[in-house]
């Protein structure tokens, strides 16, 4: 007998130096969605802990009625736990769909453990332990301060080179502890996204005009740190280091003439944390079929890399009108995927898109299959990130 809620779990690694916006962020991410007016008609979003929720939306409601930004936290290495719960739990649909609810691990490992060195051998300890416990994140976002691009106007390659320098050499400092016995991490990040924080900053830019300054100031810097990444991963051709880029703003902050004190806030406008669940959800099925397209990947890699891509394959493609049933047969009813003969029900989750996409949208919203319509929204919305120029996906 099934075991209720169903869970399917994914996660996300966000690093960023001190100041760089990580706890506004997460708290703008779950803070409009517990607002009365807040409507979803496929899901709701809750705390898995309830003091965390608490807290989040305290800093989201000091933002919006306040203008108060959230209280910095230093050395705080925090997971937060959240979930995405499924509507029409006692339809028929929701009898046969996988899992109730998708659950997001957000993982926050603090900036100053970057730029300073460790003071103690426990402490040393707690940050090998903490990287450690996000090693199931197939993406990581490593944050840009927007405020010190401006900081750094002209000589954006300044803070650029000495964010880059700073992150790689504290993950040359954890190798070894990481490494252990084995030669190879099999279970890693593999998307790394830069992204821009504070985003709201520079109103005139697109994703385009992001990437291309990272790019012309801070190309070798990315090379180095996806090369000291590499080191550390099987199969190290799987990996995306400075290929994805996304923007990201909590809100329009309107900072005071006179201090460093926001006067006004304005929590409406945000810029691509809708696009959080997607892009944790949606883009490591996406990269995995790439990569497996072009290269063969052991056995070892493919049982981490985006877990469980073969449920979602099955969700995704769910509608036999399509023509998709024969694939979903194909598909191991349980464990990991075990052949490549699935690769064909991957290939066409990965890859629908426009109308095919719609379609299966639209006929699950009309059958209440709030699991399908969801996925696909998701789905729709990272097409969307990437048409609004919020998102770029690598394509290798």
């Amino acid at each position: 007998m099934a075991k209720y809620p169903r869970i399917r779990e994914q996660h996300v690694a966000v690093f960023g130096e001190s100041g760089s916006g990580k706890t506004v962020l997460v708290s703008s991410f779950f803070g409009p969605t517990q607002e009365g007016s807040y409507s979803n008609d496929l899901w709701d979003l809750v705390a898995d802990d309830t003091g965390q929720g608490n807290r989040l939306y305290r800093n989201y409601l000091g933002m919006r009625d306040r203008a108060r930004a959230p209280a910095p936290t230093r050395f705080a290495a925090t997971t937060y736990y959240f979930s995405v719960k499924l509507k029409g739990g006692d339809n028929p649909a929701a009898k046969t769909r996988p899992f109730d609810a998708l659950r997001l691990a957000w993982h926050d490992y603090p900036g100053e453990w970057f730029e300073e060195s460790p003071s103690s051998e426990e402490e040393a300890n707690r940050r090998v332990d903490t990287f450690r416990s996000l090693l199931r994140s197939d993406v990581a976002l490593l944050l840009v301060d927007g405020q010190k691009l401006l900081d750094y106007a002209g000589e954006e390659e300044r803070y650029l080179k000495s964010l880059l320098t700073n992150f790689r050499q504290g993950v040359l400092r954890l190798k070894d502890d990481l490494l252990g016995d084995e030669d190879r991490l099999g279970e890693f990040p593999r998307i790394w996204i830069m992204a821009l924080s504070k985003a709201d900053l520079f109103p005139d830019w697109d994703i385009y005009s992001f990437r291309d300054l990272v790019i012309e100031k801070a190309a070798s810097h990315i090379d180095d740190l996806r090369s000291t990444l590499q080191d550390l991963v099987d199969t190290p051709e799987a990996l995306s280091v400075g290929e994805d880029f996304m923007l990201l703003s909590s809100a329009k902050f309107e900072l005071s003439a006179v201090g460093p004190e926001p006067v006004e806030i304005d929590v409406t406008q945000r810029v691509g944390l809708d696009l959080i669940l997607p892009v944790a959800s949606m883009l490591p099925l996406e990269r995995r079929v790439q990569w497996n397209e072009r290269m063969e990947i052991p056995r070892i890699v493919l049982d981490t890399l985006a877990d469980g891509a073969e449920t979602l394959a099955a969700v995704l493609t769910g509608g036999k009108s399509l023509g998709v049933d024969k694939l979903v047969a194909m598909l191991p009813k349980v464990g990991p995927l075990a052949s490549m003969a699935a690769l064909p029900v991957l290939t066409a989750a990965a890859k629908m898109a426009g109308s095919q996409l719609r379609e299966i949208n639209a006929k699950a919203r009309e059958d209440h299959d709030f699991l399908t319509a969801t996925l696909t929204q998701f789905k729709l919305d990272l097409d969307q990130g990437v048409k609004d120029r919020l998102l770029i996906r690598s394509l290798k």
